[in-house]
């Protein structure tokens, strides 16, 4: 499946202004509910609900199927898709980091 077929199917995010990722109750990164980060919003957000906002090796490996083709594009380009760039630091560092949805 493609990555807009997967969107249509991950819970909405209206209700949301954005989402933290956090380390030790620090935020370490922030995805915006802004136009070119709302499909990063809506993955970052299942993944949160899915897996009790934890986000950890197992989280990150689902988050990467649900970027689907875009995950190619980020390793092969690095810097490119940050917020899959994360999920690959997790994977690779064994990182273990809380999703925190901002409700509006």
């Amino acid at each position: 499946m493609d990555f807009k077929t997967i969107l249509e199917g991950l819970p909405s995010i209206e209700h949301l202004s954005g989402l933290d990722v956090l380390e030790n109750k620090q935020v370490i990164h922030h995805i915006p509910a802004i136009q070119g980060k709302l499909g990063s919003l809506r993955v970052y957000h299942a993944l949160a609900q899915e897996f009790n906002g934890k986000l950890d090796r197992t989280c990150a490996e689902k988050g990467l199927a649900l970027f689907a083709e875009h995950t190619l594009d980020a390793k092969t380009n690095p810097g490119k898709h940050p917020n899959i760039d994360l999920l690959l630091q997790v994977i690779e560092q064994g990182l273990e980091y809380s999703l925190v949805p901002i409700v509006k």
